[in-house]
């Protein structure tokens, strides 16, 4: 692997009291024996090298207030008449700031150049993309099925056919409306008068609006994105200098869960943008098709289509005073990756049923593990009551393991393919070796590079030295004959993701890359100054259910590693079978939302440099690690995966199948060191020949997880491109 050294630290897009990383500088030299004033170019919509869709908003800032600047010029051509005072919202209002949205940029690279009285000129370059990328997630997949006409728009009707090949459709506004007492939207009849029947809320900063809601539609990055908001029709049309009345600066942007059958199509839903108890809030709401996991398993796509919904939002609303991103399950992943590869996209995270990381975390135990054991199981010779395999699992119950170990995985090249894409497409083996394969490291090749001997994306599957049920044995849950016996035969799976007698081994290049790019989560970058909340709607006991509740604690445990502590995370808990696994009919999860805007609130108001500890010192006193029982009373105690108190005797964790081998909850060893088989390392002692066959059954030896795993190594750094963006560039293996 190779990287091209640049500056990643945390970028923040411009607002009221961000600290802005990504703003040009340039000093103008000494003239007359006195230094000529400073011109400042920030570009605010995105990154200077990552703009996209030909156009930018950008604030020109000269100190010196009476010198305003003479000319703005876009590569030579004047384009000074589309700035203007700063806009609504900003704290940093002086008579010499100047906002515009420049349209017009070329593909490629562009100069903007400002020159005023009493200044030197400054020239700030940035790179233009187009809107349909890519940038950083590499070249775009293929096949691609467009389906615009599938999606269903709030006011009725769908998006109608595609345009182009990057299934473009023209940008649409719809409104609709809430009637009081009824939980259903209705297509606004008229943008000329309110109806009689039409609901009034009052946002949380005050603003009392009719509850009419205005959506926008359209395409970026080959995705379905949608944007909402309060807004009455009969005022002018929002933009950057003529804010909503009813949006209260803020932006949350939902992120939809699955994975399989994320691959190969464009999706025919957002991460959900029409929910009642955000938009009566005043929140503006954003969210894409690539942003849900079920149509996009592919963290780092999802965080390219997320910056470029943003980007397009922030030139045509202005900037947010903060984002918070908002999901669960697959949602989670997207939260926790993009927060900590590309920080500055999300201010803060409200995660629910959650998992660290798409690529390892969960694949490893449910499509791998618990696939491998239940297929042990049910062909042992030794016999295994289902207390005994429930054990050997760590999984709450018999169920879980049936299910988890039979279901539709995302490691099979055909078990999960979207029905919209084309079967003569898709792999087959014997008919077509070279069509669409259906797993998540086909879909993310522009990681993991391909193997050369397959031409399949490279695998960091690996389960060599893994001794299974080691803890069950160890607590007398199972036996010798069984451990030894089920390590024997558990074998592993071959390139189609079918049975084999030996061993999965995992590709070294796809294990390095892995860390280093952050498919497996760090948690010290972008995180490490996050403020998150992890609501957890309670499911361990659900027949089937993957959401358990340990994942929490992996993600916990990886910022405290790297943070030196989790103070930014809190964890809320409670039944799940009440309002299901996360939804905001709870009035904890609208709680949740209510303390994470104070709380990042409160970080900006700090005038401190961004630090670990200025987030941690800002949260709110009141916003602690909780449970709440089927009452609802509210117990306050830390959470912990294990040991005394209320919370984990209403909602005790379960393990996986390599945290039961022995593997730490950090749950993030891809591929273990080995260390020489010790015979003090089980409770009960072994005979001679049970030694004997124990060392041919793991030849090199087993896991020794008191050690760092095989080439796991730190991140690389934030803000890394696998496309043509030259940020931060990482070679594809």
């Amino acid at each position: 692997m190779t990287f091209r050294s640049r500056s990643s630290g945390r970028f923040t897009f411009a607002v009221a009291t961000a600290v802005v990383v990504a703003a040009l500088f340039a000093r103008a030299a000494a003239q007359s024996g006195r230094v000529a004033t400073l011109i400042r170019v920030e570009v605010i919509s995105s990154r200077p090298e990552l703009v996209t869709g030909d156009d930018a908003l950008v604030r020109i800032h000269l100190p010196d207030a009476s010198a305003a600047p003479a000319r703005i010029a876009l590569n030579g051509r004047e384009v000074t008449e589309q700035f203007r005072g700063a806009e609504p919202g900003e704290s940093r209002n002086e008579g010499s700031d100047r906002t515009g949205v420049i349209r017009g940029l070329k593909q490629g690279e562009n100069t903007l150049t400002v020159s005023a009285a009493g200044a030197a000129p400054v020239t700030a370059r940035l790179i233009n993309y187009p809107a349909a990328g890519p940038l950083l997630a590499g070249p775009h997949e293929q096949p691609f099925v467009c389906e615009t006409d599938k999606f269903k728009l709030q006011a009725g009707g769908t998006l109608g056919p595609p345009l182009d090949q990057d299934c473009s459709v023209k940008p649409r506004v719809d409104y609709v409306y809430r009637t009081a007492g009824k939980d259903a939207w209705q297509r606004l009849p008229a943008t000329t008068s309110i109806p009689a029947d039409a609901a009034s809320v009052t946002t949380n900063q005050g603003q009392s609006v009719p509850y009419v809601v205005r959506i926008e539609t359209g395409t970026i990055n080959r995705a379905i994105y949608q944007i909402a908001m309060l807004h009455d029709p009969r005022q002018p049309a929002p933009d950057v200098w003529t804010r909503s009345a009813g949006w209260n600066g803020r932006l949350i942007y939902t992120f939809g869960g699955g994975c399989a059958g994320g691959w190969y199509h464009q999706g025919t839903a957002t991460g959900g943008v029409d929910d009642d108890a955000m938009l009566r809030e005043g929140y503006a709401v954003a969210s894409a098709s690539l942003n849900v996991f079920g149509n996009n398993c592919n963290d780092l796509l999802a965080a390219e289509t997320m910056m470029m919904v943003k980007e397009h939002f922030i030139e045509t609303y202005g900037a947010p005073r903060f984002t918070i991103g908002w999901g669960c399950s697959g949602g989670s992943y997207q939260a926790h990756q993009i927060g900590d590869n590309y920080p500055g996209l999300l201010d803060g995270i409200i995660v629910g049923c959650s998992f660290p990381d798409v690529g390892y975390t969960s694949i490893s135990v449910h499509s791998f593990g618990a696939r491998l054991m239940y297929h042990y199981f049910e062909h042992a010779a030794v016999p295994w009551t289902h207390e005994q395999q429930v054990a050997a699992s760590g999984l709450p119950n018999y169920d879980s393991l049936q299910v988890q170990g039979t279901r539709p995985d995302r490691i099979r090249p055909r078990d999960v393919c979207e029905s919209s894409v084309p079967a003569n497409l898709l792999y087959d083996r014997a008919n077509n070796p070279h069509g669409a394969r259906c797993t998540v490291y086909d879909h993310t090749v522009n990681v993991y590079g391909k193997d050369p001997r397959t031409g399949f994306a490279r695998r960091f599957l690996d389960n060599v030295g893994v001794q299974y049920g080691l803890l069950a044995l160890n607590a007398g849950a199972i036996t010798r004959t069984q451990f030894l016996d089920l390590n024997e035969h558990i074998g592993g799976i071959d390139a189609d993701a079918d049975f084999q007698s030996a061993r999965t081994v995992g590709d070294l290049k796809a294990v390095e890359v892995a860390y280093a790019s952050g498919r497996v989560l760090s948690g010290g970058a972008g995180l490490a100054t996050t403020p998150i909340i992890d609501y957890r709607g309670y499911a361990d006991y659900a027949k089937g259910d993957p959401h358990m509740r340990f994942y929490s604690f992996s993600t916990r445990e990886r910022l405290r590693r790297a943070n030196g502590d989790a103070g930014n995370q809190v964890m809320i808990i409670e039944d799940g079978a009440k309002y299901g696994l996360f939804s905001s009919k709870s009035p904890h999860l609208r709680e949740a939302l209510k303390q994470m805007d104070a709380w990042v609130t409160s970080i900006q108001r700090d005038s401190a440099p961004m630090s670990h500890v200025k987030v941690v010192r800002n949260k709110p006193a009141d916003l602690v690690d909780a449970c709440f029982d089927e009452k609802g009373e509210k117990i306050v105690e830390p959470q912990t995966l294990d040991g005394p108190g209320r919370c984990n005797t209403l909602y005790p964790s379960h393990r996986s199948p390599y945290l039961v081998a022995g593997m730490p909850i950090t749950n993030d060893v891809v591929k273990c060191q080995v260390k020489p088989i010790a015979a003090g390392d089980y409770r009960e002692r072994f005979t001679d020949d049970e030694m004997v066959r124990l060392r041919r059954i793991f030849p090199d030896g087993v896991c020794d997880y008191s050690k760092r795993g095989v080439a796991q190594q730190p991140l690389k750094g934030a803000w890394l491109s696998f496309g043509p963006s030259p940020a931060n560039r990482i070679a594809t293996p």
